[in-house]
């Protein structure tokens, strides 16, 4: 039975500033390092074949904790920009108090929370599912078909994205779906590639 596990990577800088990060290369906090730690132990039983991150600095650098705490630094990695957080245009570096005093909280809000109003020179959800579900359907399920044993580490909204599908979410259930940071989510399924339970270690 393989099994996928989804892991965001640990706090980072500016999430615990509150800003807006989107692509800007931001590194985790002394907490997100602790939090990737944490993950490691946690993922300690479960042998990796293969791992998938995002060619940003605080996901790259969570994998990198997790396969040295699991003593599995040697398995093959794959970094794709594919995988990166949601592009926030405009409002990166922004706090979210900045944020809704330029804009107001109201359109903050909408390009928050909605699925495919994306905010000024920025990506709606629909947009980052538009890049991460290609690549999961050509690079990582066939893996999962294969029998492999898979670690993604990337961003709340490309997660997001990914459990969408994963789970059968509509537009809506997703827009309420946050994912903790430095919280493994593990998948499995059956040899036909069908998810067969879902849960936080």
């Amino acid at each position: 039975m393989a099994k996928l596990v989804l892991l965001r990577h640990g706090e980072s800088q500016w999430n615990l500033e509150n800003r807006f990060t989107g692509w800007v290369d931001v590194p985790l906090s002394p907490k997100g390092e602790q939090e990737a730690r944490a993950a490691g132990r946690k993922l300690a039983g479960i042998t990796f074949d293969r791992a998938y991150t995002s060619v940003l600095k605080r996901a790259i650098d969570t994998l990198t904790i997790v396969l040295e705490v699991t003593g599995q630094t040697g398995i093959p990695i794959e970094k794709d920009k594919a995988l990166n957080e949601r592009m926030y245009g405009e409002l990166q570096g922004l706090s979210k108090a900045e944020t809704s005093k330029q804009f107001g909280e109201q359109q903050v809000k909408i390009w928050r929370r909605s699925f495919d109003v994306p905010p000024p020179g920025g990506e709606s959800l629909k947009d980052t599912a538009d890049r991460v579900l290609p690549y999961y359907d050509q690079h990582i399920r066939p893996q999962i078909l294969a029998g492999k044993n898979i670690l993604i580490a990337a961003h709340g909204n490309s997660l997001r994205a990914l459990v969408m599908q994963l789970d059968q979410l509509s537009k809506e259930a997703v827009l309420e779906l946050n994912i903790p940071t430095g919280a493994p989510l593990l998948y499995e399924f059956d040899a036909a590639g069908k998810v067969t339970g879902h849960r936080y270690l």
